[in-house]
């Protein structure tokens, strides 16, 4: 199979966003973009994407859907949502994180998160290294984020993480961000991106993955 039918595969079996989960239409608004960094947060600590999508769904559900939303929100209530979606281990230090996060965010950017790419000028590792000033964000989650804000964060493209390059090379794709991005459409690469990685994450190697969908 060649490349373009791989990635083709790819994107049928596994091109779902964690965003698109998670329930967000991720656009270039400050409401879109405060989930995904809230989604982030949530994904930034030894726990189950799964578990992290179900807790961001919560915290929507329960209004928590702007920094400010979420920054005039009771501690306990935080807490409560996170429970709900069984994200307990991690339930009472996320939910500190989350409302000094909401609280950074308005403090410095006005919570809008497009102020945060203008001040870093569209550089990607700029970019990244703000992201990782809000709690409990670091390099990982810098690249969670990223990953799925290349969706409409054009500047931030190609972006793949090193477990999604490491899955490419396994497949016998190209395994650098430049080379891969050539297989996909611009608007497709946050789509590859998670495919990637959620075939990384799945057990087992991921050739084995597509072959057993009928991909292969």
């Amino acid at each position: 199979m060649g490349h373009e039918e791989t990635v083709a595969a790819l994107l049928e079996r596994f091109g779902r966003t964690y965003a698109e989960e998670a329930g967000i239409t991720l656009r270039d608004t400050p409401a879109p973009l405060y989930r995904l960094l809230v989604l982030t947060t949530l994904s930034s600590v030894r726990i189950g994407a799964g578990l992290a999508v179900a807790a961001a769904r919560e915290l929507s559900a329960a209004g928590l859907r702007t920094p400010t939303a979420m920054a005039d929100s009771h501690w306990q209530a935080r807490v409560d949502a996170l429970g709900r979606a069984h994200y307990v281990r991690y339930d009472e230090s996320t939910a500190t994180a989350l409302g000094r996060g909401a609280e950074l965010l308005i403090d410095r950017w006005h919570g809008d998160l497009r102020r945060l790419c203008d001040e870093a000028v569209g550089d990607p590792a700029r970019i990244a290294d703000l992201l990782r000033e809000f709690p409990r964000i670091g390099p990982v989650g810098a690249g969670i984020f990223c990953r799925e804000a290349q969706a409409v964060w054009p500047t931030l493209r190609p972006f793949f993480d090193d477990r999604a390059l490491h899955a490419a090379a396994e497949l016998g794709l190209p395994h650098t961000p430049a080379a891969l991005a050539d297989l996909a459409v611009p608007h497709d690469l946050a789509r590859l991106a998670a495919a990637l990685t959620r075939a990384s994450l799945s057990g087992g190697r991921p050739r084995d993955l597509l072959a057993a969908g009928g991909g292969w």
